[in-house]
């Protein structure tokens, strides 16, 4: 239950640059203990920004602080670390990922708070020589995985773990901490099931109850309805409105962020199967993916075609086009245009006129420390050496800047990217911004066929809409046939003429995209091998 008595949290007028670009402007909200507020905006509103203020986040520091005053239990502070927020009872899970993977479940719980035992040699050589207490360890891990209401085996690797189960480990990491009177949630749910992501609202609200106040941040807006006490909306930097979740309804929040009326779907199209011919045929795919099951996949691509892939999580989905472009270990055979391509050499898929935009947009999609100019060109100058000035008949090659200066610059106002310049570093954007250039990135590449996992994911509702319809608009114009992996069945249902189910492993059926959602749902949860149908 919410205390309304004085606020757990303050922040008043909080304002902050990073080299001339303001991101926040005179923001100021406060939060009660047991409170849940739900913080939403568009990506590069400044929901991060605010939140590494909150949390003594380096990045802060080291680019001049802010502006305003931070109050917890009445005190201003000012914590310089992120060591601070910690001690002062402040926790934070990240958008991003942030385990050990050749670690446990409970050492990553417990990283650098570990139990140890005392011996007799410790007494007397120091207490470098203890050792770990294991089972206190366990116990103390289960305690904290165990407020989530969810079965995960405390001594697993987490490098073997499916992705839902990282989310939930990262929450028990800050759960652990029993000081823990703060906890900022991040996207928690952007990468969990709908199972999933129930359960966690479920504990959501339980720890609410228990007195812990919450920041939560989502893209979901059901979610924020659901789950929060009040809502507060960002949009450039600046708050426009804070009210009471319970009135509220998705069409309102979602015209508050963006600033205008957000549509959700393209106009339906009736692609000709009859004039297209099969582009790619996959045959009896198997991948060797941690977290992902892909047994047996078959599947053929049109031509020109938008195909959807979706299923839920760890049946397979992610781990087709991770397989098929070489990632991961693969098995089985795949012909491109009448010609077989060798699995397990993505060099040979990018030559072929392949691409991919990975779900992994840090780990894979990214030169983080690099421009935005040169994420965005460089994939194209290495396969297709375009973007390069030839001297002596091609034997020596020089970068084109101005070519890669103006592409960036026409993919950053295509997908509304917010940025300084095409100059600015790719690990300064927001995580939606950065997806805009991985898709930048791939459209450069000018690919016959593309496979993009997950585009969506961890983006606002307006930018949602924008990617969709990119996709869909380079599609027509260019010809380029598009494999679409999704966990969002309404977004593959969006912009796809077919979608495929993967459950177990193997598709389980093909259905047209406007076939009911229920029918989508019963090939979810069924256990049939593979029931290709030909398009009609």
């Amino acid at each position: 239950m919410v205390d309304t008595s004085a606020p757990l949290l303050e922040m008043r007028n909080i304002s902050k640059d990073f080299f001339g670009n303001q991101v926040l402007t005179d923001v100021s909200f406060s939060l009660h203990k047991g409170e849940i507020l739900g913080l939403v905006g568009e990506n590069g509103a400044g929901k991060s920004t605010l939140m590494n203020i909150l949390f003594g986040m380096d990045v802060i520091q080291l680019t001049g602080g802010y502006e305003g005053e931070m109050l917890v239990d009445g005190k201003i502070v000012d914590y310089t670390s992120s060591f601070d927020a910690i001690a002062d009872g402040i926790g934070m899970v990240h958008q991003e990922f942030s385990l050990l993977p050749d670690f446990t479940v409970a050492e990553n719980i417990l990283l650098n708070r570990e139990p140890e035992k005392y011996s007799f040699i410790s007494e007397v050589f120091g207490e470098r020589l203890n050792s770990l207490d294991r089972n206190s360890m366990n116990e103390k891990s289960k305690k904290a995985i165990g407020k989530l209401g969810v079965a995960i085996n405390s001594s697993m690797l987490v490098g073997r773990m499916p992705v839902g189960h990282k989310q939930f480990t990262e929450i028990a990491r800050e759960l652990s901490k029993e000081s823990t009177r703060i906890l900022v949630l991040d996207e928690p749910t952007a990468v969990l099931t709908e199972q999933e992501a129930s359960i966690l609202l479920s504990a959501v609200r339980s720890l609410a109850n228990e007195g812990i106040a919450i920041i939560f941040i989502s893209h979901r807006l059901q979610e924020i309805i659901d789950v929060c006490d009040t809502v507060l909306i960002m949009r450039d930097g600046k708050i426009v409105k804070n009210e009471k979740a319970q009135d509220l309804t998705i069409a309102q929040i979602a015209r508050w962020m963006v600033g205008r009326e957000v549509t959700h779907h393209a106009d339906r199209r009736s692609f000709d199967y009859e004039h297209s011919s099969v582009m790619l045929s996959i045959k009896n795919l198997w991948v060797d993916m941690p977290g992902e099951t892909v047994r047996n996949v078959s599947l053929d691509v049109h031509k020109g075609e938008i195909i959807g892939i979706g299923g839920l999580a760890g049946q397979g989905k992610l781990g087709i086009p991770n397989g098929a472009m070489g990632l991961f270990t693969a098995g089985g055979s795949i012909t491109f245009e009448g010609k077989e391509i060798a699995l397990n050499e993505p060099r040979r898929f990018l030559d072929a006129g392949m691409a991919f935009v990975s779900e992994d947009r840090r780990g894979v999609g990214l030169l983080l420390d690099e421009s935005l100019d040169w994420n965005i060109s460089f994939a194209a100058m290495q396969v297709n050496d375009k973007f390069l000035k030839k001297y002596l008949n091609g034997m020596l090659m020089w970068r084109d800047e101005k070519q890669i200066q103006a592409v960036a610059q026409q993919y950053i106002d295509a997908l509304e990217i917010k940025c300084t310049s095409y100059r600015q570093k790719a690990k300064e954007l927001s995580g939606g911004n950065q997806q805009k250039i991985c898709l930048a990135k791939a459209f450069a590449l000018t690919p016959k066929l593309l496979f993009v996992s997950e585009p969506t994911r961890g983006i606002d509702i307006g930018a949602k809409s924008l990617v969709l319809q990119a996709l869909r608009d380079y599609n027509e114009k260019s010809g380029t046939t598009i494999v679409m992996i999704s966990s969002e069945l309404e977004e593959l249902r969006a912009i796809c003429d077919r979608i495929a189910i993967v459950t177990d492993g193997r598709i389980s059926g093909i259905l047209p995209a406007e076939t009911p959602s229920e029918d989508f749902g019963l090939l979810m949860v069924s256990k049939r091998g593979n029931t290709e149908e030909k398009p009609a």
